[in-house]
């Protein structure tokens, strides 16, 4: 099993190249990286942890942005969306984009996907969240198009184009590896998408019986990476393992350079008790 971090990179943390490397240099095999366009004035939307929305929500960097940063500060780090809001995404320009990342860091891109959460900052987009489910399947289908066609072309019911030329393709083949985030609402795009399951866990006794709805709905093969997003003990370590889980993500809040570093070194040593030698 792997670990990974997963970080909103804003403006008052560690910078994303440094990050990056730290994260590398304590042995973690993947950095995700969350989006937020940004956030609107007058959400209405109540934020799914409860209580107030962090801070971290307002001040996150482009995604992208970040991400490039880290791969040119790293040479085997895995370089994850964490997630992409696909739903707010043009997929021509997004294809693109992870194709290009694909490309500078030698084939390193996970692409983990999520329609969102955020009512009226997915609205500012143009894009309606009653049907944000349907349109965000038909883009991500689009952006397959574009990275295996050297001539693609769509026709659906949000995403129309026809036949077009985009360069550069990836690296990885036939694409990046795509993580479906959500509950078991995802599950019919895991399947469509022949993807991963991203989902966010407390424990693994919270995510047992869905993984068994997963296997039994989508299929054994479907790998899972896990978001953990509770405190991190090395008993729920071995309990992922023993549910199949291929990668657990720990959550790093944004803070200073040095709380940032002391907290990876934490989880770092936590990890190493749980590790068989």
């Amino acid at each position: 099993m792997e670990f990974g971090i997963n970080a909103f990179v804003t403006d008052e943390g560690l910078r994303p190249g440094p990050l990056g490397k730290a994260v590398e240099e304590r042995g973690f095999d993947a950095l995700f990286v969350a989006e937020h366009s940004h956030i609107p004035v007058s959400r209405r939307t109540p934020y799914p942890g409860g209580g107030d929305l962090p801070n971290q929500y307002y001040r996150a960097l482009d995604v992208f942005v970040s991400l490039t940063a880290a791969a040119m500060a790293t040479t085997r780090l895995r370089l994850g969306t964490g997630v992409a809001l696909v739903a707010q995404r043009d997929p021509i320009s997004t294809a693109k984009e992870v194709a290009s990342l694909d490309l500078v860091s030698d084939g390193r891109v996970i692409f983990g996907v999520g329609v969102g959460w955020n009512r009226e900052e997915m609205e500012n987009h143009g894009t309606d969240p009653t049907t944000r489910g349907r349109l965000a399947n038909e883009r991500l289908e689009a952006m397959r198009q574009i990275w295996t066609n050297d001539q693609a072309e769509y026709h659906g019911e949000f995403v129309d184009f026809d036949p077009i030329y985009s360069w550069p393709k990836p690296v990885q083949q036939p694409h990046p590896p795509i993580y479906v985030g959500g509950g078991t609402a995802a599950f019919p795009r895991i399947a469509q998408l022949d993807a991963g399951w991203f989902p966010n866990a407390s424990s693994p006794e919270q995510l047992a019986p869905q993984i068994a709805q997963l296997r039994e709905t989508v299929g054994a093969h479907v790998p899972i990476t896990v978001g953990h997003i509770a405190p991190v003990r090395p008993e729920l370590i071995e309990g992922y393992r023993e549910l199949g889980v291929e990668r657990v993500v720990f959550h790093v809040p944004a803070s200073p350079g040095q709380a940032t570093l002391e907290r990876l070194d934490k989880l770092t040593q936590t990890i190493a008790q749980a590790t068989p030698a």
